[in-house]
């Protein structure tokens, strides 16, 4: 276990430094990440390099085509982790807001206030542009964070924490404010698991497995999501128009996000028509559609699904496609194969669209809009540092203020209890 003195030492720096984190100023936070943001496009080059790495690697490995994309950074998605930073700089800080303030009958005064979590620890999988997005959350919000990539993306994500450690050095800080996990040693994260008291939170980000296995070990309180089976429902009232781009959109922008589309569900008054304007299209995006009878009938290039299609997070361009008699039959459905990630419908019956709004239990529900809105940045809140189906503390993409929780203020004047 060589890495275990090195995971021991940060231990016992970041519990300090999370105290610290919640003395900063909004003006320095904004002026830092400014700072980051700058770097990151200054060093685009580099970064880029660094990635070519592990892109060589993840080939010679057998890296699945989806699992490729989402490590890959070009010149685009650089500047796009740069923007993010600074969208985040822009946002209103979330700590030491106060929600409510009261006083009671005996002339205590209360407050409620927002402050930071703690110590955040991320786990994820082969995307780069998380170790940047969650980096730069968890300094707005006055957190610490631990990052914990997977071995696929080592040297990219090498390279950003170090950037974002320049910078904090820059402004006489430690670096252990952005900690990075440096070992893929799966026996490392099981014993950051049970850091009990010195992390505060974990939040998993990547395949089923991964989150499955951080659930099953961990000791600290799990903030998830397991899959992303995310459906669109075209209703007899679609502008079908409007339904053909949303369908494409969702499917084929990019296919191995967890808010892709994996199910597309069409009710049967219009599925003739719809479908025979979607096949063309699906097919020259190279998208396999495995669709039931009906489906079949009017994309004879489909193949026939089987149930086990239905429930599938494929993460590819492949569709699952079924008709089904009215609105309620494509709630049930969800219901049914659905993982409360989200799900939209496509209708122009506000009645139809406000009855699949109360229906289905997801954590995004999206009318008249594609599933790959389902995202912090797209909901306004800068950048995101995961997306949870869970009820509890926070639900959706997270943002600024799923990494706080609060506390009570309470002021007296001598005060006792009788």
């Amino acid at each position: 276990m060589s890495w275990k003195p090195e995971l021991e030492k940060m231990l016992v720096k970041v519990r300090p430094a999370s105290a610290e984190a919640g003395l900063w100023s909004t003006d320095f936070k904004k002026k830092l990440l400014w700072d980051i943001a700058a770097r990151i496009e200054k060093k685009a080059a580099w970064i880029i390099a660094e990635n070519r790495k592990d892109l060589v690697k993840a080939g010679a490995t057998g890296l699945s085509l989806a699992m490729i994309d989402r490590l890959t950074l070009n010149e685009k998605r650089v500047k796009a982790m740069a923007e993010g930073v600074r969208a985040v700089a822009r946002l209103k800080d979330p700590i030491g807001k106060v929600l409510a303030k009261w006083t009671r009958p005996n002339g205590l005064k209360l407050r409620k206030v927002t402050v930071p979590l703690g110590v955040i620890l991320m786990i994820y999988e082969s995307r780069p542009n998380v170790t940047v997005e969650c980096a730069a959350l968890c300094l707005k919000s006055s957190n610490v964070a631990i990052l914990r990539g997977g071995r696929e993306a080592m040297a990219s994500n090498c390279a950003l924490v170090s950037i974002f450690q320049e910078s904090l050095k820059r402004h006489g800080l430690s670096s252990f404010f952005v900690n990075l996990v440096r070992t893929p040693d799966y026996e490392a994260m099981d014993f950051l698991l049970k850091q009990e008291g010195l992390i505060d939170l974990v939040i998993p980000r990547g395949g089923e497995k991964l989150i499955r296995r951080v659930v099953e070990k961990s000791r600290i309180p799990v903030v998830k999501h397991y899959q992303g089976i995310c459906h669109v429902y075209v209703d007899r009232a679609a502008d079908l128009k409007k339904a053909v781009a949303i369908t494409l959109n969702a499917k084929l922008q990019r296919p191995g996000v967890c808010n892709a589309m994996e199910t597309l569900l069409v009710h049967r008054e219009i599925a003739a028509k719809f479908l025979l304007l979607l096949g063309d299209p699906l097919k020259r995006g190279g998208c396999e559609v495995r669709g039931d009878g009906v489906t079949c009938r009017y994309i004879p290039w489909a193949k026939r699904a089987k149930a086990s299609d239905y429930g599938c997070e494929f993460l590819e361009k492949i569709l699952a496609v079924r008709v089904v008699k009215d609105l309620d039959e494509a709630v049930c459905h969800i219901q049914t194969y659905g993982s409360h990630h989200t799900d939209a419908i496509v209708t122009q019956d506000r009645k139809a669209a406000a009855a699949f709004e109360a229906q289905v239990d997801s954590s995004s529900v999206i009318v008249n809009a594609s599933t790959r809105f389902s995202d912090g940045f797209e909901y306004g809140f800068g950048a995101e540092i995961g997306i949870s189906t869970d009820k509890v503390h926070a639900r959706g993409p997270m943002g600024l203020e799923g990494l706080t929780s609060y506390k009570y203020i309470v002021e007296g004047n001598g005060h006792i209890r009788s």
